[in-house]
């Protein structure tokens, strides 16, 4: 990973750096295609395979058939484009998590106001464990309740929400409210398939976890939303070629697909794929993640004036803390000039790290050690 080169990375949560080998695959394609004739026809069987690959790839991953997928630009577009087609009443509520993504958060309020419904928050950002979280969200659904969206890994905190037990929980509900998914912190972090299933909408990103190129994403959707849903944008992609009804749309998930886009990003993340299921499969991968969070966390916590956000360690591979008496963005600017990049969150405010299969125990180290040498030998802290 040439990012990996000059720098200690920390924010895989932004966005994981690309290997050379995704590099090197984007670029083969892209000649590949100008040799073929960008719009000849020998081309159209090279993408077709390419996207198809893809596709089986992605669907086996989330332990969902190929037709359920759809390719997206990124999780904000996953998690927007199903909810403009769902048959909403006036009146129905929308639970929205605390800790969501402001796009997704603002789509939900506009769809409110064109749509004359109602958004109330779930308080989850707070919780300590999965029962809280259910509590949490017994307390807050409504007889009209008919959407709730959650991140399956906090991005703020890094918590994890009990994503089975939630699509249980609403399926018991009178409405059977849809539940939407943001796995941007979780794909290519943590195993899927469990939460995949239990949501109407899983949607996710290639240039986070999955270290692959940007403007590439994806999203799973449930038999029962295809069976309603219909799409917010209709192009060439999401069209059957049906001679006998040549406007007539995809009967599966491809029908929320556009028009053109860029192919050889398939190609990258094909390839970063490929390298991830390397090293192990999923269950192997998170172990590895925990490995190094978790000994990340241990070390944050015997600093004095350094708070972990999550009182045990983390699920996944996010460590959000907070250093006493400093705003969080003067402390990652602080790392930074040591070569350590890292984010700051405003709310809740903290510090983010992330640790990925990448993250070497002498880079954590080396991270503790310049926390602390910042708290120790800085000048008068800066509220």
């Amino acid at each position: 990973m040439p990012a990996l080169a000059s720098k200690i990375y920390f924010n895989y949560g932004g966005q994981g750096p690309l290997p050379t080998a995704s590099l090197n695959a984007m670029a083969a394609s892209w000649r590949r295609i100008q040799e073929l004739g960008p719009f000849a026809k020998p081309v159209f069987s090279y993408v077709g395979e390419l996207i198809a690959s893809l596709r089986q790839a992605l669907a086996a991953l989330c332990g969902i058939p190929p037709q359920h997928l759809a390719f997206t630009e990124n999780v904000t577009s996953g998690c927007v484009l199903p909810l403009w087609g769902l048959p909403w009443r006036p009146g129905d509520e929308l639970l929205i998590g605390d800790g969501e993504h402001p796009g997704v958060v603002a789509t939900c309020h506009e769809l409110a106001r064109r749509e004359q419904l109602m958004v109330k928050a779930l308080p989850v950002q707070d919780c300590c464990g999965a029962d809280q979280v259910l509590e949490r969200l017994d307390q807050a659904l409504r007889p009209r309740t008919r959407l709730v969206v959650l991140s399956h890994v906090l991005w703020t905190t890094g918590a994890a929400m009990p994503v089975p037990a939630l699509g249980r929980r609403l399926g018991e509900h009178v409405n059977q409210p849809w539940l939407v998914v943001d796995g941007a912190q979780s794909v290519g972090a943590v195993p899927l398939q469990e939460a995949v299933a239990a949501a109407d909408v899983y949607a996710f990103t290639g240039h986070k976890w999955l270290c692959g190129p940007e403007g590439l994403g994806g999203v799973a959707l449930s038999r029962r939303l295809l069976e309603v849903g219909t799409p917010t944008m209709i192009g060439w992609r999401g069209l059957a070629k049906d001679p006998a009804n040549p406007l007539g749309l995809h009967g599966d998930a491809r029908r929320y697909e556009i028009a053109t886009s860029c192919s050889p990003l398939a190609a990258g993340l094909l390839q970063s794929l490929h390298s991830l299921a390397a090293v192990g499969d999923p269950r192997q991968r998170l172990e590895r993640i925990r490995s190094r969070s978790g000994a990340l966390w241990r070390g944050l916590r015997q600093l004095d004036g350094v708070e972990t956000l999550l009182p045990e360690a983390p699920p996944a591979g996010l460590v959000s803390f907070r250093v006493g008496g400093y705003r969080s963005q003067l402390v990652v600017n602080a790392l930074a000039e040591r070569g350590l990049v890292l984010r700051s969150f405003e709310k809740p405010d903290c510090v983010r790290a992330c640790c990925h299969m990448t993250t070497l125990p002498t880079e954590s180290e080396c991270l503790i050690r310049e926390i602390a040498s910042l708290v120790t030998n800085s000048g008068t802290p800066e509220a």
